[in-house]
């Protein structure tokens, strides 16, 4: 272990479980379609890795999806509309994201090589509580328990803040930020990081950008991953990211040439 780095901190979707980031994303398209607006897998995952609810609010903030809002319903928006979209969304994920809880392929092996060489375990989420207490035991079981989950209701403020990465600190007991590493698939999950001080690593393949289902990354040859790659690379590097790997897999060989 590096004596400038003593914790690894890991989203969940996208990341470590759920291998194209799809849990979320099938939610939003179904909690808007039940209120007459039918948005689009990409405008879905456009706002992924905010607070759910602030994730609702970017997307109604949205030029198409305000219009459409304004269309429907005769008015625009309120902070009471983004209050009951949450509302429904929540018991929504709850009810999936048991289904999309795999660890992505060799995320175990990673994490348990992180450990052996003396690094604290813990994550920051956009899931509420609720949500990550259904999918938190069957992540268990597979070999990802972090020492801290830190969800997007827990704090005042989520990302992109850092205040979840100082939490972080809190329960691991690390006196400084920049002695964490934090790892994620999203703009404000990378955000969040950076925000601290932390070096932050982006996780190209198996996330939100990529969109990609295990089968599918498996199946695609090197030019088509490289497109994904040049992509979902340059919006990670805009929001922070230091480094790049394809999925967390690849994080044990990257910390040991840092």
């Amino acid at each position: 272990m590096s004596d400038d780095h003593k914790g690894v901190i890991f989203d969940w979707a996208g990341t470590v479980i759920d291998f194209g980031s799809f849990a979320p994303m099938g939610v939003f398209v179904k909690l808007f379609a039940g209120h007459d607006i039918e948005v689009t897998i990409e405008e879905a995952r456009r706002p992924m890795g905010m607070p759910k609810r602030d994730h609702i609010r970017a997307m109604l903030n949205a030029s198409r999806i305000a219009s459409e809002w304004q269309r429907v319903y005769g008015k625009p928006a309120t902070e009471d509309d983004v209050d009951e979209l949450y509302r429904v969304f929540v018991p929504m994920n709850e009810d999936v994201v048991a289904d999309h809880a795999d660890l992505v392929p060799g995320a175990a092996e990673a994490i348990a090589l992180l450990r052996d060489r003396g690094y604290r375990i813990g994550s920051t989420t956009g899931y509420t509580r609720s949500i990550i207490e259904r999918v938190a035991p069957i992540a268990a079981n597979q070999g990802f328990a972090p020492d801290t989950i830190v969800c997007a209701d827990d704090l005042p403020y989520g990302r992109p803040t850092p205040m979840g990465m100082y939490k972080c600190c809190l329960d691991l007991g690390i006196a400084d930020a920049r002695q964490l590493i934090k790892v994620d698939d999203t703009e404000p999950g990378i955000a969040e990081g950076e925000a601290a001080g932390c070096l932050t690593v982006g996780v190209l393949l198996s996330g939100n950008h990529a969109g990609l289902t295990v089968d599918e990354w498996r199946s695609l040859d090197e030019a088509a991953l490289d497109h994904i790659r040049d992509e979902a690379g340059a919006t990670l590097n805009a929001a922070g990211a230091d480094y790049l790997i394809d999925t967390v897999a690849d994080l044990p060989a990257l910390l040991e040439t840092l």
